[in-house]
């Protein structure tokens, strides 16, 4: 019966896959999901995933560019973000935060060096090997809290999904990728450390074991989230 199953999810990731991909086209502000591109950064892209974590479009996908609005979100309270289409394969979710530096804007800063921290992640539900299941199988949206301590500001916010049905292979994970651009207000006052940020690219080498992985056969008894821990 493993078997079995295994061989299903083998043969459902070999099926044309142009159909099963997906976009993060929007905001979610006050529980109302906005007009796609509105506040988030428009790429070239199309449906395609990112595999190269080494490029730059790993930051904010391919081609992207500035969006019109900036959505203000207080601290403490939720955002999210909505897709075109609801996810289809199997796989964890991370969402980045990153500080616009001063002379920039959410709309102009392209996210560039170490300026990232976690703010939000799901993983993989295991049981020692005799299942894996995703929790963001089928999610048409993913919603987060901006952390309430967090200093007022222009922001960038990164959400991926990372799709693993074919990430056996190095290089094979998919990354679908946006960035919004919002601005936080409140009266926070904290910001991460140096050491909480990361670059994107960078954060990545691609031989991490949340990303270089069989996920059908042997089932894992367990999975690592990839990238750095959700600053708190």
């Amino acid at each position: 019966m493993k078997f079995f199953a295994a061989a299903l999810g083998v043969a459902a990731a070999l099926v044309p896959q142009v159909a099963a991909h997906y976009r993060w086209t929007s905001l979610i502000v006050n529980g109302t999901t906005t007009t796609a591109y509105q506040y988030v950064k428009p790429n070239t892209n199309i449906n395609s995933p990112v595999t190269v974590v080494s490029s730059s479009d790993m930051t904010c996908n391919a081609g992207a560019s500035s969006a019109p609005g900036i959505a203000w979100v207080q601290a403490g309270t939720s955002v999210g973000f909505a897709l075109d289409t609801p996810i289809f394969h199997p796989g964890p979710i991370n969402v980045y935060m990153a500080k616009v530096p001063t002379g920039q804007t959410a709309a102009t800063f392209t996210g560039t060096g170490n300026v990232w921290f976690k703010v939000a992640e799901l993983g993989a539900i295991t049981d020692g090997g005799s299942t894996i299941k995703w929790p963001a199988d089928n999610l048409a949206s993913f919603s987060f809290t901006i952390p309430s301590k967090l200093v007022a500001g222009d922001y960038l916010v990164r959400i991926e999904h990372i799709a693993l049905h074919t990430a056996s292979a190095y290089g094979e994970a998919q990354f679908y990728i946006s960035c919004g651009q919002i601005h936080v207000f409140g009266t926070g006052t904290s910001s991460p450390s140096s050491s909480s940020l990361v670059a994107i690219p960078g954060v990545y080498t691609g031989y991490e074991p949340g990303l270089l992985i069989n996920i059908w056969w042997p089932i894992p008894a367990t999975y690592t989230q990839p990238g750095p821990a959700v600053w708190s």
